[in-house]
């Protein structure tokens, strides 16, 4: 079985992270969407909710299973017995950002690949941090997040 993981913070999930995937869904047997779990940031969403929120908006997606990790992404890559990293791409930056980070990951584990899949156009202008800062003030995100996460996301901000 060829299995594919999809390590991130997911705070919040967006539509474009959804779009990689449905995308990477339909190139692998199974793929692993690792929250990842990180001590020195204060993100939006508990880990335990990143995790729920994202089983929540991919139970439609037979092949995709979500769990949560700590470390390094390349650890988690390898104990879900993954062959292949998935990574989105939006913009150059992302580019050298991941590129260093596939080497990096090469090296340590020479046997896992990592896949670039470029986000739709649609989408390669959204990340999470710009979702969370219209959510605090108050804009509408239905636009860039599944309308679950939009709900979870008033509720968080309390309106």
């Amino acid at each position: 079985m060829r299995a594919a993981a999809y390590p991130g913070t997911f705070d919040p999930v967006t539509n474009g992270h959804i779009d990689i995937i449905r995308r990477a869904s339909k190139q692998f047997d199974e793929v692993i969407v690792g929250v990842l779990h990180n001590s020195q940031k204060t993100p939006l969403f508990s880990t335990e909710e990143r995790v729920n929120i994202l089983k929540e908006v991919t139970k439609d997606i037979s092949n995709v299973r979500v769990c949560s990790f700590e470390g390094l992404s390349v650890d988690f890559v390898r104990t879900c017995g993954a062959q292949v990293f998935i990574r989105g791409l939006r913009a150059i930056t992302d580019f050298e950002y991941e590129l260093q980070m596939a080497q990096t990951n090469r090296i340590m584990a020479p046997d896992i690949d990592t896949m670039f899949l470029i986000t739709s156009l649609e989408y390669a202008y959204l990340s999470s941090t710009t979702v969370r800062e219209v959510a605090m003030l108050g804009g509408d995100v239905s636009k860039f997040v599944p309308s679950f996460v939009a709900e979870e996301m008033r509720k968080k901000y309390g309106f």
